[in-house]
């Protein structure tokens, strides 16, 4: 038995003792375009004028899917490596701006408008979001080769910014493991594999196209108000499950409703987040986390269309956005 050392997705680096010691993948670098040497944003280049008249002709009246969790103070969120929590405080209140009169229009005036503001805090993995795909490279290369040390500066990266993600309207997938399996929720630490994704499929007689966004249900999010449980040792994706996504099934953008979407420890002994160096870095697929999917779930809607428009962040390596899923027929 060797040790090895495994992100805590609590707040911690903790030092398991496992029955196997993880492969290494050869020659793992960042993946070249083919839609050119200066694109920025991957498989959404699969995303088209056609492929969004033909999703949107399919849409149905009825209920809308809201994909997104709320921000609140204490949310869950990635604290392992130092990055902050949630934070939201009051810039104006009705009592306070009577006090401080901030605009001079006097007291019976802030008496009679009542003023509210607010400021925000977040990290940009925080709460539903999409991840940009300089979000992880391999050997200081991105997607598409592209160099940190030519591309960071104080303002961000000048390429593959969050703000070069179009509007996301495709064909949206569910696939529902934790139902397939008869369970509530995934178990803590479980490793989703390529056949859980085939039987789940099956089961719900749903099929992947190209250009797709696939969405996996651990079940996780019935714990999002619980912060300690929903960070604690969270079911994900493993590596052969991310290959037949993208590989076999065409995959655009993937995403679950965990955080950090794969699971852990690490299946290679050279990558401790080797599912998204391969999805990000290697194939310019963006990953979708916290993803709300409990609703569709509940009313097994397994193919819908997929709308969503992340906040244009420049230079981000990341952006919240919010989503909505529409029954099609």
């Amino acid at each position: 038995m060797k040790p090895l050392a495994i992100l805590s997705l609590g707040l911690s680096l903790t030092v398991l003792t496992l029955g196997f010691t993880p492969p290494v993948q050869a020659e793992r670098e960042a993946g070249v375009s083919p839609w050119g040497p200066q694109d920025e944003i991957g498989r959404l280049n699969l995303i088209t004028e056609s492929s969004r008249a033909r999703i949107l002709s399919r849409v149905r009246g009825g209920r809308i899917y809201d994909l997104s969790v709320d921000y609140y103070i204490g949310m869950p969120s990635w604290q392992a490596a130092g990055d902050p929590h949630y934070r939201m405080w009051m810039t104006h209140t009705p009592h306070g701006t009577v006090i401080d009169d901030p605009l001079n229009v006097g007291v019976p005036m802030n008496e009679h408008v009542s003023y509210t503001g607010a400021a925000i805090s977040l990290y940009t993995h925080m709460g539903t979001h999409i991840d940009a795909l300089n979000h992880f490279g391999l050997d200081g290369r991105i997607w598409n080769g592209f160099r940190a040390d030519e591309h960071v500066g104080d303002r961000g990266w000048n390429v593959a910014g969050a703000e070069n993600i179009p509007p996301l309207i495709a064909r949206g997938v569910l696939i529902d493991v934790a139902a397939a399996k008869n369970q509530d929720m995934l178990p803590d630490g479980y490793r989703v594999t390529r056949d859980d994704l085939i039987q789940a499929l099956a089961r719900q007689d749903t099929r992947l196209e190209e250009g797709d966004i696939v969405l996996i249900r651990t079940g996780r999010m019935q714990v999002y108000e619980d912060a300690a449980a929903y960070m604690n040792n969270p079911p994900g994706m493993g590596l052969e499950a991310a290959r037949f996504l993208i590989e076999e099934a065409g995959a655009m953008v993937v995403g679950a409703d965990n955080l950090s979407f794969e699971s852990f420890p690490s299946e290679l002994k050279t990558d401790y987040v080797p599912v998204h160096t391969y999805l990000l870095a290697q194939q310019g697929a963006p990953i979708l986390e916290l993803v709300y999917l409990e609703a569709l779930s509940a009313d097994r809607v397994y193919e819908f269309a997929f709308i969503g428009g992340p906040l244009k962040l420049r230079g981000a390596d990341a952006a919240p956005l919010r989503p909505i899923a529409v029954p099609v027929d």
